[in-house]
């Protein structure tokens, strides 16, 4: 497995903002671990949906400020707005032998921010639920 490859398919689709191109990154036995929740998600399509739901949250004005490599993970700085709040984060990101994510950490700074990420994450997670018809 290839970090730097698969840190770039990652990028690849965060910069294209279709999250279409979740499924093909994400290991069947995914793990996401959201400050919006308290237990980890787990599973290809639970993690697609909170990666969806957070592409519609974060990803209009999400950049990518560093990112620091590892042999089979990544951890990438991000800033973005949220509710007119300035938000500030790091997702860690670890790959399989693969190059599918495996685990996806997401943390978030300050409280303020955080709260106004669970809010709207929240609602967009309900949105897409009725969206689904459930």
């Amino acid at each position: 497995m290839d970090p730097a490859r698969a840190l770039a398919r990652w990028h690849a689709v965060v910069e294209s903002r279709d999250p279409a191109g979740l499924p093909d990154l994400i290991a069947a036995d995914a793990v996401f671990r959201s400050p919006a929740v308290h237990t980890p998600q787990v599973g290809r399509d639970t993690v697609v949906g909170y990666l969806t739901a957070a592409f519609t949250v974060l990803g209009p004005q999400l950049t990518y400020e560093r990112e620091w490599l590892g042999d089979d993970s990544a951890v990438l700085q991000f800033r973005t707005e949220v509710g007119g709040l300035d938000v500030s984060g790091i997702d860690m990101i670890t790959w399989d032998d693969d190059g599918q994510i495996v685990d996806f950490t997401v943390m978030v700074r300050p409280a303020k921010a955080l709260h106004a990420v669970i809010e709207h994450m929240g609602a967009e997670l309900m949105r897409m639920l009725e969206a689904a018809g459930h």
